[in-house]
This record gives structure tokens, sequence and C-alpha cells, in this order.
């Protein structure tokens, strides 16, 4: 009977990390979370975030979660990432309120994030400073030409699955 307070108390400190484990096949994944905790709805997976993505318009803003796996991250404070969808669709992920980062680490992890998908649209001087944060070479920057309409997603809580 006494091992059961004991047993809480450690259950209590694991979940007070902020890392649990999460069950992926046979293996045992080590899931970080950053921002607010995912509120445990259904997320959707590449495929239909794409679908979903392709039917806004630039005026719409919907409240969803999805599944995708991070292409790159801001190397400079991980402060954003871009993340794969289906096909050669890619989502920009910034934080809510700028109020938590991600590891720069993370390319080629798997994300679960919750919040805002919208399509806004991207100047050329944010597209080239974002390509700086991503690393590219001056060559690559200088590449990018005009603004462009883009998918953007604004999480209030990320859970990277390493």
């Amino acid at each position: 009977m006494k091992k059961l307070p004991i047993a809480l108390l450690a259950i209590l400190v694991l979940l007070s990390l902020g890392t649990t484990r999460a069950q992926s096949g046979k293996e045992t994944a080590k899931v970080t979370k950053v921002g607010a905790p995912l509120s445990g709805k259904p997320l959707l997976g590449p495929e239909a975030a794409t679908e979903l993505f392709e039917s806004l318009s630039a005026s719409d803003t919907i409240q969803t979660g999805f599944k995708a796996r991070v292409l790159e991250v801001c190397q400079m404070k991980g402060c954003w990432m871009r993340v794969a969808l289906a096909g050669d669709e890619t989502v920009m992920v910034r934080f809510k309120d700028y109020g938590f980062f991600v590891p720069k680490d993370i390319a080629g992890k798997e994300v679960w994030v919750e919040g805002k998908a919208f399509i806004t649209e991207m100047p050329e001087d944010e597209r080239r400073h974002m390509a700086r944060d991503a690393g590219k070479s001056e060559k690559e920057v200088m590449a990018i030409r005009g603004s462009e309409l883009a998918p953007e997603f604004e999480a209030s809580g990320v859970s990277i699955i390493r």
C-alpha cells in the first residue's frame, strides 16, 4: 500500500519534466513537448492537412492539428520550422506570441502541432530573411524573387517525436 503513493509521486515528477515516452510500433520514442499541451483531439495526417490548406482562402483561419516531418528549422533560435505535407507541399510553422522555440536539431523528426492554419502573403524580404535563418547560401537567398502566397501555421503547442 505504501508503494502506491511513491509510484504516483514518481509519475508526477516525470510528467512535470515535459518529456514522456510514446509507443511507436515496437520502439519507444521520446516525446519532447514545447508550448501549450496538445488537446488530445485527433490530428490530421499529411494528406488531410494538405487538403485543408488547399481549401483555405487568404482570409480563412482554422483551428486544427496535424502530424508532419520537419524539413528545416531556424538555425538562429529555433523560432520557426518548415514541415512536409503530402507531395511537395510544405508549411511554415511559427510559434504563438513568439513564446517558445523548438530545438535547432530536429530536421527529419516527426512533430505533432496544434494551432491555427491560414494562408499568408510572404514578401520577398521576409522570404530572404527566412532563407538566411535556414542557413542557405547567399546565392540561394538572392535567387528569391517577389512575394508568394503560402500556407502557414501558428502553433500553440508542439510535440517532437525523437
